[in-house]
Parts: structure tokens; C-alpha cells; sequence
């Protein structure tokens, strides 16, 4: 089969397609023909070498296909189901073996690019919007990275339950694209400062929550900007891994800070499937849209991941396989 290796940890050019033997499934797994990929930023942080491990290693953990053939007595799905799945090692290849109760059934007639796009993103999105605080017409919510992938489906959630969505995005193109999703203000934080935009458009009181999946370069601004006795939830570190605080910072104003990731969130498949039928339901209903930037064949897997630091994209970027 043809994958993508990652031969040594590096840059996007490290990223090498190689024939590998085809994997063959245990007792309790399945064999999934990969009709398309996600790209998400923990894919570069793998490439970088941020998780450990010891290459050669076959990329990314999310993408959507077909089963093709199941180990002895395996349950849960059959030869012949299209599914999707998110944290499932090589996910960058023609094929991937799974343990069969980590993958989602997708509904007839949804399409496999689809499949790719929503796992990661869409499950994290409702989880966060979920599962820290009690949204409601009455709150007000910072989203840092409003227009990427997860930004556009957390501020259309959060519409939904009625919330005020404040957004920060690099450019004005985005900034219309995040307005066009339902954000109520947007922030262009290169070209100001932004805690003092939130502050002022909150009459200085500053936001309920806060969502950061930046990191480094905001999670200090996050804290200033949130109201006291507000929430600061960090689930992810695209700019960098974000320094320690000191806990009096908390204290002072009576802060809550979260952190978050999705595997703790689908831990069971029971919570797997309840969190992924919300987030498809939503699709398949029209009140959520998974915008997909652009999609790109398996061998472009550098392109790849060179526009999603370029920082450049708005929404998902999937590797049709």
C-alpha cells in the first residue's frame, strides 16, 4: 500500500510516500480502505517530533473509508460499513487497521471527505462547548482562531445555544468568514490590541469563557481578557506549548483554567458514539457546515502541511486517497 512516512522528524519536506506492506487485522480490529485523510495541527506537531516516538512512523490519526476485512471475532461494525475515526495511528495511507469500537458508522449517503473532515474537530468542538461551562443567550465566548476548522464549528455551536461569539482571526478575509458562520465580533489580532477590543466590546467587564487553542502566544492575553470568576479553557498549542503561570494569577481574580483533549472525552465507545451522533446529526440537519478549504491527493501530503502553517487556510484541509 502507499503511506506517508515520516522517515525523521523535521519540516512539511520530510514527509515521504512509500510502499509499505499492507497491515493485516488482529482479534477485535477492523481493515479500513482509507478513502480520505484529515490534516490537523497534531499531525505537525508528530512530523516535529513534539510526541516522542521513534521514526520511521506512518502520519496522522483521523480519516474516513471502508471496511475491507475484520480480525477473529470482531464486533461493532461489518465488511462493507463506511466509517470514520480520529486517534487511530496512520491514518495517511491506502490502509489502516483499527480496533473496531473506536470507529464511527457514518450515515448513508454521507460522503467520505465528509467522513475525514468531521471526527477530530467536530468532536472536540462538542465537547468544549459542552462540557466546562453552561452556555446560554447569556454568554459571551472568545474564540481564538476563528475562522480555521474548529474555530467555524465552535462559533457555529455556540450560536446555537444562543451565545455572544467574539472571534480573533489574522486577516480581514477571515474575519468576513467567521462573521458569515455567525460570529457576532471580530477581532483582527494582528492589527490591534486585542484584550483591549474584548474588554471594550464587554464594557470592560470581559468575557464568560474563553477557548484557546493557540497557546503560547495567547493564553496570557486569554486570562486578562476573560471577566472575574470566568473560564479559560487551552485544549490545544498551535502556537507553541504555553508557559506555566503563576496559580496566584487565578487566585487574584477568582479564574478558572481547563485544559482539554478529545481522547479523555470519547473515552468509551458508548460516549464515542453519543458525541459523534450529535455532531452528524447537525451536519445531516443544516444547522452546522463543515467547511472544507481544500482537499489534495495523498502525495501532496507536504503541501499539506505547509498551508496549514502558512496559516493561509479557512476550515478543514483533507488528503484524498
Amino acid at each position: 500500500m502507499k503511506a506517508i512516512v515520516i522517515p525523521t522528524f523535521g519540516g512539511p519536506d520530510v514527509l515521504q510516500l512509500q510502499d509499505l506492506p499492507t497491515p493485516v487485522p488482529a482479534a477485535g480490529e477492523a481493515l479500513v480502505r482509507v478513502a480520505a485523510a484529515g490534516v490537523n495541527y497534531r499531525d505537525v506537531y508528530e512530523r516535529m517530533g513534539r510526541y516522542g516516538g521513534t521514526p520511521p512512523i506512518v502520519a496522522g490519526v483521523e480519516g474516513a473509508g471502508t471496511v475491507e476485512a475484520l480480525g477473529e471475532g470482531t464486533r461493532d461494525v461489518h465488511v462493507g460499513e463506511h466509517v470514520a475515526f480520529t486517534g487511530i495511528a496512520g491514518a495517511y495511507a491506502e490502509y489502516v487497521v483499527a480496533p473496531a469500537d473506536r470507529l464511527i458508522p457514518l450515515p448513508d449517503g454521507f460522503l467520505m471527505i465528509q467522513g475525514a473532515a468531521f471526527p477530530l474537530q467536530g468532536m472536540t468542538a462538542h465537547y468544549l462547548v459542552h462540557e466546562y461551562y453552561d452556555v446560554t443567550p447569556q454568554t459571551s465566548v472568545l474564540v481564538h482562531a476563528a475562522a480555521g476548522g474548529l474555530g467555524l464549528l465552535l462559533v457555529q455551536m455556540l450560536k446555537a445555544a444562543g451565545a455572544r461569539v467574539i472571534g480573533t482571526t489574522s486577516s480581514e478575509e477571515k474575519a468576513a468568514i467567521a462573521r458569515a458562520a455567525g460570529a457576532d465580533d471580530v477581532i483582527l489580532y494582528a492589527q490591534t490590541n486585542w484584550v483591549e477590543a474584548v474588554k471594550k466590546l464587554t464594557k470592560g467587564a470581559g468575557v464568560d469563557l474563553v477557548l484557546d487553542g493557540v497557546g503560547k502566544s495567547t493564553l496570557p492575553g486569554s486570562l486578562d481578557a476573560v471577566r472575574t470568576r470566568g473560564t479559560v479553557v487551552l485544549f490545544g498549542s498551535s502556537s507553541g506549548p504555553a508557559d506555566p503561570i503563576v496559580p496566584g494569577i487565578l487566585q487574584t481574580r477568582s479564574l478558572t483554567l481547563a485544559g482539554g483533549t478529545l481522547p479523555n472525552f470519547i473515552a468509551t465507545r458508548e460516549e464515542l458514539l453519543r458525541r459523534a451522533a450529535d455532531v452528524l446529526s447537525a451536519i445531516q440537519g443544516g444547522t452546522l457546515e463543515l467547511r472544507i478549504d481544500r482537499s489534495l491527493p495523498l502525495a501532496e501530503a507536504a503541501e499539506a502541511h505547509r498551508l496549514l502553517e502558512s496559516r493561509t487556510t479557512s476550515g478543514k484541509i483533507v488528503l484524498v486517497v
